[in-house]
């Protein structure tokens, strides 16, 4: 049985662990957030599980919280900043807003980052853009764990993507997306749970489809959509890798696996601030008709209600928000483990 706590219990736990080991509280504070909003929103392969991981590069170096990000180049309304090997969630929100900035002066920003590390979920990005008006095109590249189509050995990563609308409400469209089947947290928390995958999310070493969800993490995922996902993947690789001058294929390093180099990942935003199209109200109301005319589109027999992405993760973010967070066994274990080391008490509302 799992564990339940409260969202900003879990939060301002996971802050303290990352202070304890060094992170400036501003860091800290942004980093725990960004894990325990990916739980609200369900995606708990990119919430508080990857603690212990990014705790670990912390003690052994291989992320530099103290490092402040450090613009290159500037056109105004491009601009290429480099994250200084601080945690991602701290270079991905510290360059969104700076992005935003800029979209408001210039109408829109594009914006590439390197010297980054793993920088969670996307959505986490998309809800601050569209809370600013702004729509919100944002890649990440990753440690290689899907191979090309054709292929056997990882060579890129599950490189996400995430687009974000306004809507007027508080539901915004926000698609959050890997570009593989699954992201690969989903098969690492299948591993601790001890539970199978289904048929077709992965091969193990051998290049054979597995259900093992070890065999799968020693093997790779696979791309969505077959070759129509590798290409999409490889194109996130270029904008967010080689445009930038982080790392691209191989040359992202992996966060589980390499303890000598950081893994200068990348990160690619594109803001536009809608006011300079029109009016935002006028935007949102248009949005909003959008999807009404969605809505209203009949189903099949199987299906209640049409929804859009981002819906249903936001019912779940207020629904947890309300009732609490239920932690895996494991993770709960996990986390009381590392909380321990540093005298401190992960708070649970039930068991």
């Amino acid at each position: 049985m799992g564990m339940k706590v409260s969202p900003d219990v879990l939060a301002c736990f996971c802050k303290n662990i990352f202070s304890e080991a060094g992170a400036p509280e501003p860091v800290a504070d942004v980093v725990a957030q960004s894990l325990v909003y990916a739980d609200l929103r369900g995606v708990e392969s990119h919430g508080v599980v990857r603690t212990p991981i990014y705790l670990r590069r912390v003690i052994e170096g291989m992320i530099d919280p103290h490092r402040a990000l450090r613009i290159e180049q500037d056109s105004g309304a491009t601009v290429l900043v480099d994250g200084g090997n601080n945690f991602g969630a701290y270079v991905g929100l510290c360059a969104l807003d700076l992005a935003i900035e800029r979209a408001r002066r210039n109408g829109a920003c594009v914006l590439g980052v390197k010297g980054s590390n793993h920088y969670g979920t996307g959505a986490f990005y998309a809800s601050r853009a569209v809370q600013q008006g702004m729509v919100l095109i944002a890649a990440s590249n990753a440690s290689q764990t899907m191979p090309p189509t054709g292929g056997i050995r990882p060579f890129l990563g599950t490189n996400p993507l995430t687009v974000g609308f306004p809507t007027g409400n508080d539901k915004p469209f926000i698609l959050d997306m890997a570009t593989s089947l699954v992201a690969r947290g989903k098969i690492i928390m299948a591993a601790k749970r001890g539970k199978p995958i289904p048929t077709g999310w992965a091969v193990d070493q051998a290049g054979l489809s597995t259900n093992d969800a070890v065999a799968a993490l020693d093997g790779a995922v696979l791309p969505v959509g077959g070759a129509k996902g590798f290409g999409l993947a490889m194109a996130i690789d270029i904008l967010s890798g080689v445009l930038t001058g982080a790392g691209y294929g191989p040359g992202v390093k992996n966060m589980y696996e390499n303890w000598m180099e950081p893994q200068n990942v990348g990160h690619f935003f594109i803001l536009v601030d809608v006011s300079k199209f029109m009016p935002l109200n006028t935007f949102e109301s248009r949005v909003q008709d959008y999807i009404s005319l969605l809505k209203q589109e009949p189903c099949n027999a199987e299906t209640k209600e049409i929804l859009y992405a981002g819906e249903i993760e936001r019912r779940l973010e207020v629904k947890r928000r309300k009732d609490g967070i239920e932690l895996p066994h494991q993770v709960a274990t996990d986390l009381m483990a590392i909380g321990e080391q540093y005298g401190l008490e992960l708070v649970c509302l039930s068991s």
